[in-house]
């Protein structure tokens, strides 16, 4: 299949409609109150789907989603606080990252590549330091594709007494959260994910005791949450420019999320692109990171072929000459790729991708996709 724009298999930025696209093509002034009344809208619409009404606020700030992470983080972890990160990929690596640029005191519970942090680990290690104020998780650590078990993680946070932060990045909009069965301080996110608008800004859904009681926390100007809330409040404009076209075609977006069925009906097309992925990619003898309890709508981590003749560089630039761009693999231990579920993607993509990839295998002359340690265990056997 060739296409003249390939369709992004990533978890973000990803391929969107025509009508997102179309929807940037008007020019707007960042103090008009048309565009007021957009980012109102926005706001509005965000705290609805968490059903935080009564209890949070909505902060959009200008970045990317990990600027939205640094903030939320900086905004609502005191100077003297500390801050227990859960990580098993790369983007909880990165908060503990972001929390050593700070200079503020955390401990990590690192599960590696395949694992989820799970209440019990948490629990211990919450009972074990008191000093603890917050806890982070990735709600999606799309490094391995993981799905993370917030719930569980929440009520046991919410027990000791202790903060709660979800990234929740690659996750929000298409698996369901809400604030009166899943208690947290913050969920963060951004335009470009499972709402399926494009990159500018991100987004932090905040409690508003926690974000009120945050005032001095902040180590930068541009990413105090507390004063871009009070300023939007104030005035209805964000401090500084805003990414106005990216917020006009969000909103289209968010308009065309509700009318797939909103959170419920994207889950189902992102879950059955998952299933139909994996089950197509397994018959071409590849082999996900993940067992399938763990697997998530968003990302899929797949094992490398083992072949002698399988090189990633080869592999991805023929898929995009097919019409399709994958995401290179995180893991530490093991050579992998991913395959994207979000997105414009419907069956006939589906379809497209699979064929592209036993079309590409077969350029490769490489036989199916087993990956090197299905064919050590084979040798040896």
């Amino acid at each position: 299949m060739n296409t003249e724009q390939p369709y992004l298999l990533t978890p973000g930025p990803i391929t969107t409609t025509l009508s997102v696209k179309q929807a940037m093509l008007q020019d707007w002034g960042s103090w008009d109150g048309d565009f007021r009344a957009k980012t109102a809208e926005l706001c509005r619409h965000l705290i609805a789907l968490i059903d935080g009404e009564d209890s949070h606020v909505c902060v959009p700030l200008q970045g990317s989603g990990t600027f939205a992470v640094e903030a939320t983080l900086a905004t609502l972890v005191p100077k003297a606080g500390k801050l227990l990160v859960l990580m098993n990929g790369a983007y909880g690596q990165r908060m503990g990252k972001i929390m050593d640029y700070l200079g503020r005191d955390y401990v990590a519970l690192d599960k590696g590549d395949y694992a989820p942090p799970r209440a019990e680990e948490v629990e211990a290690v919450l009972v074990a330091d008191p000093a603890i104020t917050h806890v982070a998780v990735v709600h999606c650590e799309t490094s391995s594709g993981i799905l993370n078990p917030i719930e569980e993680i929440a009520e046991v946070v919410a027990r000791h007494q202790r903060g709660l932060i979800i990234d929740s990045m690659s996750a929000f909009g298409a698996v369901a959260i809400s604030a009166k069965t899943v208690q947290f301080d913050a969920l963060i996110s951004s335009a470009n994910k499972c709402f399926e608008g494009v990159p500018g800004f991100g987004f932090s859904l905040i409690r508003q005791r926690a974000l009120e009681a945050s005032k001095g926390n902040a180590h930068s100007l541009s990413m105090d949450l507390l004063d871009q809330w009070q300023y939007l409040a104030k005035t209805g404009q964000w401090r500084y420019t805003p990414p106005t076209h990216v917020v006009a075609a969000f909103l289209q977006a968010l308009k065309e999320h509700g009318e797939e069925g909103g959170v419920a009906g994207r889950h189902a097309r992102y879950q059955r692109n998952q299933q139909r992925l994996v089950a197509g990619m397994r018959q071409l003898g590849f082999e996900t990171l993940l067992s399938d309890e763990w697997l998530s709508p968003i990302i899929i981590t797949f094992f490398s072929p083992g072949h002698e003749h399988f090189d990633f560089q080869t592999f991805y630039d023929r898929m995009k000459a097919q019409g399709f761009i994958i995401y290179p693999g995180k893991l530490t231990a093991a050579e992998s790729f991913r395959l994207g579920c979000i997105g414009q993607l419907h069956d006939p993509q589906i379809d497209a991708v699979l064929a592209a990839v036993a079309t590409v295998l077969n350029e490769m002359n490489i036989p199916d996709g087993t990956p090197a340690h299905a064919l050590n265990a084979a040798a040896s056997a």
